[in-house]
């Protein structure tokens, strides 16, 4: 079996959970099966790798025409593989046309989606609707589509009510359980400006609205005083949310002097090292398919609160692993707060309540036990294998 896998993001080139997932999941496979990684961007040297880039007559256009336009180099070397998989929707058009031009079965791994994502029109213009119809129209062709929740299955089936149920099936995320655990490093913490002997609630993500920074540095201003924030923040989508994130941290710095704000992309070692010193780990995404930041901090034996959406509740066990955060949410696809004052300050009581929590420990572990039971790699990658054999097998 041959499995062409399309993605934009593949180490060393990594910025969200989309390449997390890639990365781990070609590691595994690639010891059962054999994978053809096709990704974007510069030469990997990685056997069984290739790099593409859009034709320099694409230099000045759209990026979503760039990215098609690299997704158009790739589709000829994909013949020969018996399914092209791919992932994100930059990938998505490699995947279709080469489904249509080799007759392969076309296999989708859903991280997001573009009509919940409706703020991107922002950020991409006319990009955006290129990139809703190219999500749009692999998802209709595709032979089989993964979810990574339960909660993401739902959206799917919302958002593209045509497609048929039978062909989405759920596959969680996973964790690098071997990479991922408490590893403790004082001097490295310090170095960022975190002192490992204080309180600390941990927000790592992108600055864009699905992740709901704005949100928590609301709910920051509840906080005790010794209890410092760090914020592992940077890539924003816009001028207009980098603003409005600096404003609120200029504000909340003006009343709390342990406000920590990282915006550098922070190496695996680094991220283990402040997941690991923290006391709580903070999520207050608004849209959320699965949730890759909250298993990296379960595993390193720390708490989380974060918002009850999208296929969050599927990680966090409330009052087990963590506290959820219940939301009622606008049903524009924007997924913001109905209630933004009531959000806020919940999430700043649930934050409070699991810091003052005297068991706070055993929420921690209880986190560690569940993603080596629940959320193992191995254990994904055999899923998929799977679902891999019922595409090819079932294909007309």
């Amino acid at each position: 079996m041959r499995i062409d896998l399309i993605t934009k993001e593949y180490p060393p080139f990594i910025y969200g959970g989309a390449g997390v997932h890639v990365a781990e999941l070609v590691r595994v496979l690639r010891s059962h099966i054999e994978v053809q990684v096709r990704a974007f961007g510069d030469d990997r040297n990685e056997t069984d790798t290739k790099a593409y880039a859009h034709p320099s007559e694409f230099d000045q256009v759209n990026a979503a025409v760039q990215t098609m336009a690299t997704d158009l180099t790739m589709v000829s070397e994909i013949a020969g593989a018996d399914l092209v998989h791919s992932h994100t929707w930059y990938a998505n058009f490699a995947g279709h046309v080469a489904s249509k031009l080799h007759g392969i079965p076309h296999l989708i791994t859903a991280h997001s989606l573009e009509p919940l994502r409706p703020w991107k029109e922002e950020q991409l213009g006319g990009g955006y609707r290129l990139s809703s119809w190219i999500e749009r129209t692999a998802y209709e062709g595709a032979a089989k589509i993964i979810a990574v929740s339960h909660g993401m299955r739902k959206d799917i089936l919302r958002a593209y009510p045509q497609i048929d149920p039978e062909k989405v099936t759920v596959v969680h995320n996973g964790i690098d359980l071997a990479a991922f655990q408490s590893a403790r490093n004082d001097d490295l913490v310090r170095a960022l400006g975190v002192n490992p002997d204080a309180r600390s609630v941990v927000f790592v993500g992108r600055i864009t609205q699905q992740k709901g920074l704005p949100y928590l540095l609301k709910a920051a201003r509840e906080l005790p005083a010794d209890v410092q924030l760090v914020l592992c923040a940077g890539a924003p989508d816009t001028k207009e949310i980098q603003a409005l994130v600096t404003e609120l941290v200029d504000e909340l710095k003006q009343t709390r002097d342990n406000v920590i704000w990282v915006e550098k992309h922070l190496s695996r070692q680094e991220l283990i090292a402040v997941l690991s010193s923290a006391t709580v780990f903070a999520c207050p995404s608004i849209y959320e398919p699965l949730g890759i930041v909250n298993l990296e901090a379960m595993a390193c034996g720390i708490p989380v609160v974060a918002t009850a959406t999208g296929g969050i509740p599927e990680v966090v066990a409330h009052e087990e692993t963590g506290l959820l955060v219940p939301i009622e949410q606008l049903e524009d696809g924007s997924g913001k707060p109905l209630d933004e004052a009531k959000f806020v300050s919940d999430f700043a009581n649930a934050m409070n309540a699991m810091l003052a929590n005297p068991k706070i420990s055993d929420f921690g572990a209880a986190g560690r036990a569940r993603v080596e039971q629940h959320f193992s790699w191995d254990r994904i990658a055999q899923d998929t294998i799977n679902v891999y054999r019922d595409a090819i097998d079932n294909f007309a």
